[in-house]
């Protein structure tokens, strides 16, 4: 095993993908169902997500989600990929943290974002425009704030006021240069464009200003890993979700994950065909062995202190596998992980 590989956390980001055939509340009953299991296996983190109004995900309300999944488990550290801040006001977001740290001390994290929805009908429920997302430096510090007891407005946040919630900063275009402004830890991806990530990274570390949440940069890189028997059987992994992005490439709306026995007998455009063989493509995909050789490879070229892995697939059994596969590579017991892993909210 690599002493590198084994000093890493790694992580999950889990969106309540919705399958063909299944409800929306089996999705996310599945994702706390994945919890446990992280868990068990020694993983870090299990993150959840917003997406609005979109057909093949489930997870809308992250903070709600994020409650039942720290009920369902003892030591997981338990949080956002993320929160999108432009679609709230911070106060409200500060006041859902707060009890959520006030319910589970010590194991909520607070993933932040700076997308809008994404379609101008999501954007209009909203009640947002995509000039939203240009305040996000303005919103993240009045979230701060809000923790700090700092607000001009003389109003204080119940129960957020004093806590500490480790925030992350999803770094996508500018949102590098914001966490590194801020002092935040930055969640990077994705994996498949290692050359934009690496820029995103250095100048995220060029940039960094220590802050009372972190005397130094923080790096987490996410992406797909898929670790199976045979480099066959991972690539399997990877194809419902890389139909669902092609079918959402030329058609706009994007699906509930097919299985990929369907997948397979599609007749697809040339388009399709092109967007399907770019969503397979680049991931790091392979057996234990071809999985861990590449992640050490990530590791030494980002330098990251983290790994949050973001696979999502039809087939849940296989998926289990392929994160107990990966927990294998990782190596380290579930005892001790938690509290052992160094970084933010170690």
């Amino acid at each position: 095993m690599s002493s590198l590989i084994a000093r890493t956390p790694f992580s999950v980001l889990d969106r309540s993908r919705t399958r063909e055939g299944h409800t929306h509340a089996e999705a996310l009953r599945d994702t706390v169902r994945l919890a446990r299991e992280l868990e068990a296996l020694g993983y870090r983190r299990l993150w959840v997500s917003e997406h609005h109004g979109v057909p093949g995900v489930a997870g809308s309300a992250p903070t709600v989600l994020a409650a039942a999944v720290a009920a369902a488990t003892r030591t997981l550290r338990v949080g956002t990929g993320g929160v999108m801040l432009p679609n709230h006001r911070p106060l409200v977001v500060a006041e859902q943290f707060g009890v959520l740290e006030s319910l589970f001390p010590g194991r909520i994290d607070m993933g932040l974002g700076r997308s809008v929805g994404f379609t101008d009908g999501v954007r209009r429920a909203l009640g947002r425009d995509k000039e939203a997302a240009e305040d996000f430096a303005g919103q993240l510090d009045e979230l701060l704030g809000w923790f700090r007891g700092t607000s001009p407005t003389g109003v204080h946040a119940r129960p957020a006021e004093g806590l500490t919630v480790p925030p992350f900063v999803l770094a996508m275009g500018e949102g590098a240069g914001l966490a590194a402004r801020a002092g935040l830890p930055m969640v990077i991806g994705d994996l498949r464009n290692r050359e934009k990530m690496l820029r995103g990274i250095d100048r995220y570390r060029a940039g960094f200003r220590p802050s009372p949440w972190a005397a130094e940069p923080y790096v987490v890189v996410s992406g797909t890993v898929a670790v199976a028997a045979t480099p066959e059987e991972a690539r399997r992994l990877l194809i419902p979700e890389a139909w669902s992005m092609a079918y959402s490439r030329t058609h706009g709306t994007f699906p509930p994950l097919p299985p990929a026995e369907r997948v397979e007998t599609l007749t697809m455009t040339a388009k399709e065909r092109g967007f399907y063989e770019a969503g397979l493509a680049g991931h790091v995909a392979g057996t234990e062995e071809q999985v861990a050789h590449e992640l050490e490879t990530v590791l030494k070229e980002t330098g990251a202190q983290e790994v949050l892995v973001t696979t999502s697939t039809y087939d849940r059994a296989a998926l289990v596998d392929s994160y107990r596969r990966l927990a294998g590579i990782f190596g380290a017991p579930a005892a001790g992980r938690h509290a052992a892993a160094p970084g933010p909210a170690a």
